[in-house]
């Protein structure tokens, strides 16, 4: 698991073995439930509780009302920008980054279907918000082209973000200030 070393993993696992057995068997029902059950939005890519049902942030008239979509690399980089409460817009979440050496291209990301979404939904802004690292960059960039097709307007978070930095690891007011300070591409 991300964040997780083996030696981690053996300890956790000893301590619900030897002390916390019951709390273990819920979090494996838990966990268990939450694969069979939570499924990805039809139209953001963000996650929702049920197959082919649309997310809480896309069924929000005040929020396609904004007219911007920011686009992130994961969910929990949604989170992140919801708990700063500076973007009332709509998300499509691509579930990672453009990179070739691991297999992770354009049909990987889903960018299609950020196209199409573009195309039929009433998008003046297009903001992009991955992590400023080199993918990160790659892939706003490849988005940042594909989006100028449409002659819609595309700006950039901010680098209030660190570079290198991930963005659920950012403190809410450096978030908002990079959503308030973001720039054209």
């Amino acid at each position: 698991m991300p964040g997780i070393g083996p030696v981690s993993a053996t300890r956790i696992a000893y301590y619900l073995l030897d002390r916390k057995r019951e709390e273990g068997l819920s979090m494996v029902e838990a966990i268990s439930t939450a694969l069979k059950n939570v499924a990805l939005c039809p139209q953001c890519h963000n996650y929702t509780d049920e197959e082919n049902k649309l997310c809480a942030l896309c069924e929000s008239s005040k929020r396609k009302a904004s007219k911007a979509l920011c686009v992130v690399e994961t969910p929990s980089d949604v989170v992140a920008i919801e708990a700063s409460a500076s973007f009332n817009g709509t998300y499509f979440v691509l579930h990672g980054h453009l990179s070739p050496l691991d297999g992770v291209g354009p049909n990987e990301l889903h960018l299609n279907d950020l196209d199409d979404l573009i195309k039929k939904a009433e998008i003046e802004e297009v903001i992009l918000a991955t992590s400023h690292t080199v993918e990160g960059d790659v892939t706003a960039s490849y988005i940042a082209n594909m989006v100028k097709k449409h002659q819609i307007k595309v700006t950039r978070i901010a680098t209030g973000v660190p570079l290198g930095g991930e963005l659920g690891s950012v403190d809410g007011n450096t978030l908002a200030l990079s959503l308030n300070y973001r720039r054209d591409m």
